[in-house]
């Protein structure tokens, strides 16, 4: 039953405040890190304000899930210019899943945990979202339904892996202009060489290359 009282802790702290703590939670620790202790301690405020928006811990985990997903498709893939040609939709989606190390920790937290059923249909629907989307800009291009698939997953596995190298070996992740030559040999290799012949001339100053950020900035 929800708290009838009045409180600051209640009227400041939203759901979704909620929620983006329990992000940043199994961003740290993974699914288990998910309690509502911790959690209110975390923000400075009693159980009761988590108990005004939640009937429980599951409750939290599914509007930290949902906030998660929406970021992605908001920040991610909503971004992406769908009036742009097929070369500059995928180049554009590359910079724009090149995440800070707190949202690649958090992409890798939540797919570890999928055997979750709640977590699993998240995870399943994201990824799916990518690929496909991915599938679509290679149709684009011309290539067909099986070339575009391939591509798709070959492109997709390449971002999962990124994301294990800056989470588990960062040292090995390169900095600064040579960061930037790592970001154009990997589009490069993404993006069949007669696609990129017809989206863009290749030289130092392609506008959609070079203002790839390194992990973490």
């Amino acid at each position: 039953m929800k708290p009838t009282a009045a409180s600051d802790s209640r009227q400041n702290l939203s759901a979704d405040d909620w929620a983006e703590a329990a992000l940043d939670a199994i961003a740290v620790g993974g699914l288990d890190a998910v309690a509502v202790e911790p959690l209110a301690r975390g923000l400075g405020v009693t159980k009761g304000s988590f108990y005004w928006h939640f009937q429980n811990r599951d409750a939290l985990l599914r509007a930290a899930l949902q906030l998660w997903e929406r970021h992605q498709i908001d920040e991610i893939l909503s971004k992406v210019d769908p009036s742009a040609s097929p070369y500059e939709r995928i180049v554009r989606l590359f910079k724009a899943a090149n995440m800070s190390v707190r949202d690649g920790r958090l992409y890798l937290a939540i797919a570890a945990a999928a055997d979750n059923p709640t977590v699993q249909a998240f995870v399943q629907r994201l990824s799916e979202r990518w690929i496909n989307y991915l599938d679509e800009s290679y149709r684009a291009l011309g290539y067909s339904d099986p070339q575009a698939r391939q591509w798709a997953l070959f492109a997709f596995a390449t971002f999962m892996g990124n994301l294990q190298i800056r989470r588990d070996t960062p040292q090995m992740m390169p900095e600064g202009q040579a960061f930037t030559d790592y970001v154009k040999l990997m589009i490069k290799t993404l993006i069949p060489r007669e696609a990129r012949e017809q989206g863009a001339e290749e030289d130092d100053d392609h506008p959609h290359v070079v203002p790839m950020r390194r992990p973490g900035s």
